[in-house]
């Protein structure tokens, strides 16, 4: 509980301060700045790489407190949330970014090439360069503190308050899901597309334990919401950005919203599978989980 009160503390106060700054130089008043506050400050028309380098820093402050309380709270070291292998592997982490990259990528061409009217290009060289080292440096620390923070430290923690892993795989799922509750595409789209957020909080669990380390749900995650910020972006999105395409079609939820969840995650988790030699799916997404050491107290 403690270092979840540090996380809440760097997170959403501390790394908020940045942000809050900016936004109240642009507002000029209290009344105003509370005004601003209840869409998180985005139609202040701060420039949107700022915006996002903002947003970014109150993530990198959350994940520097969690790793701060694994640290000094638990005893532990960091990678003790990334991985249970001797070391990380960053030969997981590329692979599976690859992979979701031309996946992602190759959904927004396939939607530009069927409907092409729905789409404005809006390639600026200099902001979309500024955008660019934005994503491939600062992003990745983002969905790194979402991984580790719910596939790495919750998903531990509950497995040893829960003593099995299914408990800890559906409500971290679930908790990811709801989180994203306050995005803009919710408003837009309606509660179901939480099946999609929510799905895909299962999806990288389900890599979690069967891997047993977070390294490719942490390199899906990256490539996702870096194909996010730089390929297209639309006026209801979290990522309103300098963006290479501006999708100007009006958002409704269909059954293409769910293509990813029943189709494209079970296709990618059979390429994990196969490439990694998973077995025993039902002992590890279901199986007893036992603490990897208790403590010796001494007599």
């Amino acid at each position: 509980m403690l270092t979840f009160f540090m996380i809440v503390l760097g997170w959403q106060i501390i790394g908020v301060i940045p942000l809050s700054v900016v936004a109240f130089q642009k507002t000029g008043t209290m009344e105003g700045f509370i005004e601003a506050s209840e869409d998180a400050f985005m139609g202040l028309g701060i420039n949107s790489s700022l915006y996002l380098t903002l947003m970014i820093l109150t993530f990198i402050f959350g994940l520097l407190f969690l790793l701060f309380g694994v640290h000094f709270i638990h005893n532990r070291g960091g990678k003790t949330i990334v991985t249970s292998r001797s070391k990380i592997d960053f030969n997981r982490i590329l692979f599976s970014f690859a992979l979701w990259f031309l996946i992602a990528c190759g959904a927004i061409a396939w939607g530009y090439f069927m409907e092409p009217e729905m789409y404005v290009w809006n390639f600026k060289p200099l902001p979309f360069f500024i955008l660019l080292l934005i994503s491939f440096i600062l992003l990745p620390f983002q969905t790194s503190f979402e991984e580790l923070l719910f596939r790495g430290y919750a998903m531990q923690g509950m497995g040893v308050l829960f003593k099995n892993a299914l408990m800890p795989l559906i409500l971290t799922s679930v908790i990811f899901g709801l989180l994203h509750s306050f995005n803009p595409e919710v408003q837009k789209l309606g509660q179901g597309i939480m099946v999609y957020y929510i799905g895909t909080g299962l999806m990288f669990g389900i890599c979690t334990l069967m891997d047993e380390g977070t390294e490719l749900a942490l390199g899906m995650h990256a490539a996702n919401n870096i194909v996010a910020a730089l390929i297209v972006t639309s006026d209801w999105m979290v990522f309103q950005t300098d963006a290479l395409l501006i999708d100007t079609s009006e958002p409704s939820l269909s059954t293409e919203t769910f293509i990813p969840v029943f189709v494209v995650y079970p296709i990618v988790l059979l390429i994990f599978s196969k490439k990694y030699g998973w077995k025993n799916w039902l002992e590890k997404l279901s199986g007893p989980v036992v603490k990897p050491f208790e403590e010796i107290q001494e007599s």
